[in-house]
């Protein structure tokens, strides 16, 4: 069983900065990437950010983010980190960790998903 825990997520005003954190544990054997996806009211979960864990720690950013948004990893606590600056408020959503996670040897690998952390930027 795998879980992901998410954390950091709150109000702030536009113009600030959060940190969210997302911590995978249990029985996990690799873990291929893993990122962040957000959900506003009435429109489609889509992708901010996503960092590799295999190889190399390649990113890619949704442009609405990109030079606000910085993505990290520590590979030894299976955590990732999102960074968030000069958050606008178009940025309030519902913010979900996401992992691609093999749980053992020759297992398939399978999306895992955190429970959501609500980021609202409003005055």
């Amino acid at each position: 069983q795998v879980q992901l825990v998410e954390s950091g997520g709150g109000l702030v005003q536009p113009g600030g900065s959060l940190r969210l954190s997302c911590a995978a544990s249990g029985s996990i054997f690799s873990i291929n990437d893993m990122g962040w996806y957000r959900q506003a009211p009435g429109k489609q979960r889509e992708l901010v950010a996503v960092i590799t864990i295999t190889s190399g720690g390649s990113t890619n950013y949704a442009d609405s983010v990109k030079g606000r948004f910085t993505i990290s990893r520590d590979n030894a606590k299976n955590t990732v980190y999102l960074q968030m600056n000069s958050l606008k408020p178009e940025d309030t959503a519902v913010y979900y960790c996401h992992s691609k996670i093999q749980q053992r040897w020759l297992g398939l690998v399978r999306d895992y998903w955190g429970q959501g952390t609500q980021v609202t930027v409003s005055l």
